[in-house]
């Protein structure tokens, strides 16, 4: 465990190092759930589907109880390190340099990816025949907002949420009043406990968005009172949505119709009867999709500033702009990035690699917050102790090539950490 302390920073006022406090209990809610009630439901709810099958739900409920202790770990941790970066300053003061590196390798590695995964949702529930095109300008609008300041982000967030949650609630009122919806088909005979683990995995996907909350938390007034509320009140909000859109779319098309389908709730709204939905619930995936990646790339460009400030990765994405307040450097390389994946590659399988990535972050999450004393902010601990078991089961859990992939970029990490070790030992023994 490091001594280190967490800095003290003023509220009201940023050094040109610092990134500027302006988020409040609504914007930080609000973000967490333009993270988790964006594409992630739409898009992990049918692979979740054909793995589980009749146990959907028994897989939504274990994600939650994941997503539950993670958030309660995260929320504590956050309060006592309210800087940029998450997990990745936990597993640093709490752990040591290397778990701190671990786990921000996997966030901006795997969420770099699910960025782009996300901008293809907007394309292809935009302009299909136009994916690609929408998605690079989805990645370019969105970073230019970014850009401009957090404040900016949370306002668009604002919209971007009420639009999906006034969606979501039109397919379940459709769904729950049609005439072809089933309560038989709730049913769980028959689900495996290897589907409803691996449906669990998946589903994490969609849960993850709350860590955009810690990763803010420099950005944050009052981080303390304002992180420890807003996160379980984004996840409590995120778990109700979900649930009830999973009961809709198992009474309506049952668990294998549901995992055939390529856009379940489109798919809803046509067996349903209501036909007119269907351009409804594509706009309301396409701003969803909006929604998440715009979370994505604030959460990944904080960590990417927060990794370069360690020397992690170039010094040169820590800088700060001297009037927006952001780390724009990071955020435009993101950027970069991200175009070049929605340009060359489809990543819309990326949902099991992002999910690997992610639940190694918050095993170290859970297992930074069993080292916090009592006088600290500790939560029970068997909270952080079941998430780091649940976190590594559900990882282990996940399709097969999602765990090998996973595995193979983490040790590309880890190989890059040794290398950088080595040359600082090196230079040290020189100079001496």
């Amino acid at each position: 465990m490091s001594d280190r302390e967490p800095a003290n920073i003023a509220p009201h006022e940023a050094t040109p190092d610092e990134l500027r406090r302006s988020l409040g209990l609504f914007d930080a809610v609000v973000i967490g759930l333009g993270s988790m009630i964006g594409a992630g439901i739409f898009a992990a709810l049918a692979p979740a589907a054909r793995a589980a099958g009749s146990g959907l739900l028994l897989g939504l409920a274990a994600a939650a109880v994941v997503a539950y202790c993670n958030a309660t770990s995260s929320a504590r941790l956050a309060a006592r390190y309210p800087a940029s970066g998450g997990t990745y300053v936990y597993g640093r003061e709490r752990l040591g340099d290397f778990w701190g590196f671990l786990a921000g390798w996997g966030f901006v590695v795997g969420k770099t990816a699910s960025c782009a995964a996300m901008a293809l949702t907007v394309g292809a529930y935009a302009w299909p025949s136009q994916a690609r095109a929408v998605a690079i300008a989805a990645v370019v609008a969105l970073t230019a907002v970014n850009y401009a300041g957090v404040q900016k982000s949370a306002w668009l967030t604002r919209v971007i949420v009420a639009v999906v949650l006034a969606v979501l609630a039109a397919v379940a009122v459709t769904a729950f009043t049609s005439g072809v919806a089933s309560a038989d088909r709730l049913s769980v005979a028959g689900a495996s406990a290897a589907g409803v683990l691996q449906a669990s995995g998946l589903l994490f996907f969609a849960f993850a968005g709350y860590a955009r909350i810690a990763t803010l938390g420099e950005e944050v007034r009052d981080p303390a009172r304002v992180i420890p509320r807003a996160i379980p009140l984004a996840l409590g909000i995120a778990l109700g949505v979900y649930g009830l859109v999973a009961v809709a779319a198992l009474t309506v098309l049952g668990p294998q119709r549901l995992g055939a389908a390529t856009a379940p709730f489109s798919e809803m709204a046509r067996v349903a009867g209501v036909p007119w939905m269907v351009p409804v619930v594509q706009v309301g995936a396409s701003v969803a999709a909006l929604g998440s990646l715009l979370a994505l790339i604030l959460g990944v460009s904080r960590t990417t500033l927060a990794m370069a400030r360690d020397g992690h990765l170039p010094r040169a994405l820590a800088v700060v702009h001297p009037h927006f307040k952001v780390p724009h450097r990071a955020e435009l390389l993101i950027g970069v990035v991200v175009v070049a994946l929605a340009a060359t590659t489809d990543v819309r399988g990326a949902i099991g690699f992002s999910s690997f990535g992610v639940l190694i972050y918050y095993a170290i999450a859970n297992a930074s917050a069993l080292t916090l004393r009592r006088d600290e902010g500790r939560p029970r601990p068997a909270i952080p102790a079941l998430g780091v078991l649940g976190c590594v089961i559900l990882a282990l859990a996940l399709p097969p090539s999602s765990v090998l992939s996973g595995v193979a970029v983490l040790g590309i990490g880890i190989g890059a950490y040794a290398v950088r070790r080595v040359i600082a030992v090196r230079r040290a023994r020189s100079a001496r």
